[in-house]
């Protein structure tokens, strides 16, 4: 049995607000990941979100994920889970967007490792550099 079937993944998948299409597409995608399971702590209950209340949503889970195709329209919010993940010591993954190669440098700076929207690398990222 692989490290992967046997366990749930702590993680934070950045978030904007309920109706954003490229979250809701990468939580479906991830969820069909074979033998993978994993808790998202990023809670969508509201579209305006203060930094105490991200803080504790990224507080609990071993790696934080940024995707980075909502980077240049919410730079703010993105910017502020960086920081917070920074502060706590998380990990971070960037997903670059779909079809493209590059990332901002900003997240490049930040990110452990960099990948494209291909299911099983992205659950190889999260399993190589989970936080225990």
């Amino acid at each position: 049995m692989f490290e992967s079937e046997s366990r749930l993944y702590d993680i934070f998948i950045s978030h904007i607000g309920q109706n954003e299409e490229e979250y809701n597409t990468f939580t479906e995608k991830l969820a069909a990941a074979h033998d993978f399971e994993f808790k998202n702590y990023g809670i969508l209950e509201k579209d305006k979100i203060t930094g105490e209340e991200l803080q504790e949503q990224i507080m609990p889970v071993g790696i934080v994920i940024i995707l980075s195709g909502l980077y240049n329209k919410y730079k703010d919010i993105i910017k502020k889970q960086i920081d917070i993940a920074n502060k706590l010591e998380k990990p971070i993954i960037v997903i670059r967007p779909y079809g493209m190669e590059n990332v901002p440098p900003e997240l490049e700076e930040a990110a452990v490792d960099i990948i494209g929207w291909n299911a099983p690398c992205i659950v190889d990222a999260i399993v190589e550099n989970y936080l225990e």
